[in-house]
């Protein structure tokens, strides 16, 4: 395996880790954001409620972690990508097609 297909592959795992892990703390933050409603609704002391909102600020803390990470290594993975787009050895990989799908996944997020 070449370095570039090596790389690629080790990006790719990169930002398709970090976009589930933000994705995960998204969920979380929502289920926390229902837990604490539901708390309140049935009126209960206000320590737990403050300790569940610590644990929300705890969580919602992480998504911009995750997308200052996320981003780093999918403007790696883009420039080598880019790099390697005429390297029929590379391109023709199943590494270089699964950075191509990662690639248009989170772009969204970035554009």
């Amino acid at each position: 395996m070449s370095n570039s297909v090596k790389q690629i592959r080790i990006k790719t795992g990169a930002c398709k880790r970090l976009y589930k892990e933000k994705k995960y703390y998204e969920m979380e933050a929502t289920k926390q954001e229902n837990k604490i409603k539901e708390l309140r609704t049935k009126n209960t002391d206000q320590y737990t409620i403050n300790k569940q909102e610590e644990i929300l600020q705890e969580t919602r803390s992480m998504i911009p972690d995750c997308i200052n990470r996320l981003e780093n290594y999918y403007e790696g993975l883009v420039e080598l990508v880019e790099n390697e787009r005429d390297n029929a050895e590379v391109n023709q990989t199943t590494q270089y097609k699964d950075a191509l799908e990662i690639i248009e996944e989170v772009k969204q997020l970035f554009d």
